[in-house]
């Protein structure tokens, strides 16, 4: 298995299929805009797990600073390939980014889950040993 960090746009680009799982709503245009500008303006990380030289899953992070946690490392995006997961790919993508929040002095890791993803907070809960400990709210401005 190899871990990549995505920096080109065609790293990006490579990566659509995979993050059009989770990220339904996007097209390839509107994604690399969106990828690029977080890169740029907000320090937006993203990794690839190839096995085998094939893409099997895909995270998407950036390190922040709040009152409220601290140092931490926000995960943003976090899928594995639907045809391949139950094979580890993501407690692997989520384990390199508490290693990289580590060798890079933050204190936590935290990320947000739609409340319809039952068979992933399961992964994050009884798996990955992350807490449940808060709500996350949205409103729309559009």
């Amino acid at each position: 298995m190899e871990m990549k960090e995505l920096k080109t746009k065609s790293e990006i680009l490579e990566a659509f299929s995979l993050m059009k799982q989770l990220r339904t709503h996007l097209d390839e245009k509107t994604y690399l805009e969106l990828v690029l500008d977080a890169q740029e303006k907000d320090r937006y990380k993203m990794f690839a797990l190839f096995d085998g030289g094939e893409l099997a899953a895909v995270t998407g992070f950036k390190p922040m600073i709040t009152l409220y946690y601290g140092r931490f490392v926000w995960v943003c995006d976090l899928v594995t390939d639907v045809r391949k997961r139950s094979n580890g790919y993501g407690a692997k993508l989520l384990a390199y980014v508490q290693e990289w929040a580590k060798r890079n002095q933050y204190e936590s890791v935290a990320l947000s889950s739609g409340l319809q993803r039952t068979d992933a907070h399961r992964f994050y809960e009884d798996k990955m040993d992350y807490d449940k400990v808060s709500y996350v709210f949205k409103k729309s401005l559009k």
